[in-house]
């Protein structure tokens, strides 16, 4: 694992102690002033969604926070190893065809939308899915930063499939939160 690597790696261990100082707040019942207020403009509709549902959200958060940082780091290291072995024109010739095409559908729904588009980078037009099938097109790029392909197959599909109801709005179990916090260990052991 080179230097790089290592400093995502640390950044994420530190948004992990984030969320480990949540916990202790909330046990605690008291807040050390690390997050913000609501902005003032929240205020007019916050209150207005239910006790349960706010409560539901506030829960939810960290698995996101911690889904968001998973995301983008893979996003970061796909992006980051194929720039550095095939230079600029990467995407072009590393990146499957199918791949390719959805991306360029996504960007133009995006664009015909007029709604800003979300990024300059195809890379953040791909599904989760769609990283692993650029990692796995790639194998040998990345076969030094993870251990075994059939793992790295099988961590990102239970990743995907824990990913549904964070992304989409929904409660995750009890056992889906043990589940992803298993999960992101077998990641993390994927590039020991």
């Amino acid at each position: 694992m080179n230097q790089e690597e290592r400093i995502k790696l640390f950044e994420m261990s530190i948004q992990m102690a984030e969320r480990e100082l949540d916990f202790v707040e909330k046990a605690s019942k008291t807040s050390l002033g690390r997050e913000p207020e609501f902005d003032d403009k929240d205020q007019d509709y916050y209150p207005q969604f239910s006790a349960s549902i706010r409560q539901e959200a506030a829960s939810m958060a960290r698995h996101y926070e911690i889904f968001y940082c998973l995301e983008r780091s893979i996003r970061d290291l796909v992006g980051d190893m194929l720039f550095a072995k095939e230079g600029a024109t990467w995407w072009e010739n590393a990146v499957p065809e199918s791949v390719k095409s959805n991306v360029q559908k996504n960007m133009d729904r995006e664009r015909d939308s007029a709604m800003t588009m979300r990024s300059a980078e195809k890379l953040d037009y791909t599904t989760f899915g769609e990283l692993g099938d650029i990692v796995r097109a790639n194998w040998s790029t990345f076969s030094d930063t993870f251990n075994s392909e059939k793992a790295f197959s099988r961590v990102m599909g239970n990743l995907n499939l824990l990913r549904g109801p964070i992304a989409h709005c929904s409660a995750l179990a009890e056992d889906e939160v043990v589940r992803l916090r298993l999960t992101l260990r077998d990641w993390f052991r994927l590039m020991e």
